[in-house]
C-alpha cells in the first residue's frame, strides 16, 4: 500500500493539473489563483507573507507579483506603518475573476469528493487540516 505522503503528493499534482485547466481560460495559472484566493481571504499581505501562504518560494512571488499587477488582478501599495514594505492588494478586477471561476473550481472540489459521503467528507477535511497543523 503507498504511503500517505506519496497519496498526498498524488492527489495534489491532479488537483493542480485541473485546477490549471479550470483558470487557464481566464489566463492565469493555478498558483496565481491560489495567490490571488489568499489575497481575498487576507488583503494586504507582503510579498514574503503571499508567498508562504501560496506555498512558493519569495523568487517566484516575485515573478508571480509582476505578472499579476501587470494585468491589474493585484496592486502594491507602501506599508504607511513600515514604508519601506510593499502591501498587495487585491483589485476589482481580481475578485471578478475570482467570482468568475468559482462555480468551476466549486465543480471540481465536488468532483473530488463525489464518491464520499458528507460525514466522509467532512471528516477528510477535518484530517487533513489536524494533519497540516501537526506539521506547522
Amino acid at each position: 500500500m503507498p504511503s500517505l505522503l506519496y497519496l498526498v503528493k498524488q492527489l495534489e499534482l491532479a488537483v493542480r493539473a485541473r485546477l490549471d485547466e479550470v483558470v487557464r481560460g481566464h489566463g492565469i495559472t493555478a498558483l496565481q489563483y491560489t495567490s490571488l484566493t489568499v489575497l481575498e481571504r487576507h488583503d494586504g499581505l507582503s510579498a514574503a507573507q503571499l508567498a508562504r501562504d501560496s506555498f512558493v518560494t519569495a523568487q517566484s512571488m516575485a515573478d508571480m507579483v509582476r505578472a499579476l499587477e501587470s494585468r491589474g488582478l493585484i496592486r502594491r501599495e507602501r506599508n504607511p506603518a513600515s514604508r519601506r514594505e510593499l502591501l498587495i492588494h487585491l483589485t476589482g478586477d481580481g475578485r471578478a475573476l475570482i467570482a468568475a471561476v468559482a462555480t468551476p473550481v466549486r465543480e471540481l472540489e465536488n468532483r473530488m469528493i463525489a464518491k464520499l459521503t458528507a460525514d466522509q467528507a467532512a471528516e477528510l477535511r477535518q484530517s487533513l487540516i489536524t494533519a497540516w497543523q501537526s506539521l506547522v
